[in-house]
């Protein structure tokens, strides 16, 4: 029978301390520790379904505004954009039954505020017309909006369509951190959740819908875009 040979103190010290630390070293490999266990995705409330939507309850859908003149000449320019958003706040609690689904039930009270003045005077939460072509037929769109309150607004865009109609081709309520526009696209910006970083909502006209649609969204950790200082601990992003 061949004598068993036995390690020494010192060298079976040494191969428990390289095992005890994961083979370090050896042949490139080292021990990156628990990389936990991966769980696939679980869906919750399996059984639940939203209903489709019907006729008119799409808040970003095309609609023609009840209730206001052709516009000669199919330009916006001296359009009174008062006039527009009066109109189609009206027609949309009207349609949607004062639910907010189509517009927050406040905005029909806040527009009690305006008065017949060009600008609607001094406490109307409708915000200054901005004209700018965003379907690229060479016509510019009125964008507006209505503050709700202190925080939350109705965003609108309005065209005027080949038969002299104006139609509202995008609406949309939110926190407007910031909106954009850049040759044919309107870029909504909105906090979330995490102060770090901001959402922006990237709007194109859709020929087929006839409105604007989402084409992108994305999160952008540069604070908003606006003319507000930042604290002191914070800079703004630099374009």
């Amino acid at each position: 029978m061949r004598p068993r040979h036995r390690l020494a103190a010192p060298a079976l010290a040494a191969l428990l301390a390289v095992a005890a630390a994961g083979c370090a070293d050896v042949e490139g490999l080292d021990d990156q520790g628990d990389q936990g266990t991966v769980h696939a995705p679980r869906t919750l409330w399996k059984g639940y379904f939203p209903d489709p939507p019907g006729p008119g309850q799409q808040p970003g859908a095309a609609a023609v505004v009840p209730g206001l003149p052709k516009v000669p000449g199919l330009s916006m320019r001296g359009v009174d954009a008062l006039a527009v958003v009066r109109a189609d706040i009206t027609s949309a609690t009207a349609e949607d039954g004062g639910t907010g689904r189509l517009v927050d039930p406040r905005a029909v009270r806040r527009l009690a505020l305006c008065t017949q003045a060009v600008d609607g005077g001094p406490y109307c939460p409708v915000r200054p017309g901005v004209l700018h072509d965003l379907t690229g037929n060479g016509r510019e769109e009125l964008i507006t909006a209505l503050d709700v309150d202190g925080r939350l607004s109705e965003l609108r865009v309005y065209t005027v369509q080949d038969d002299g109609r104006i139609a509202r081709i995008l609406s949309r309520r939110g926190v407007l951190e910031g909106v954009e526009v850049a040759a044919e696209h309107l870029a909504v910006r909105e906090p979330t959740s995490n102060p770090v970083y901001i959402s922006v909502s990237d709007y194109v006209w859709d020929p087929n819908t006839k409105s604007m649609s989402l084409s992108q969204l994305t999160l952008d950790d540069c604070p908003t875009l606006t003319d507000v200082p930042l604290s002191a601990d914070r800079q703004r992003c630099a374009r």
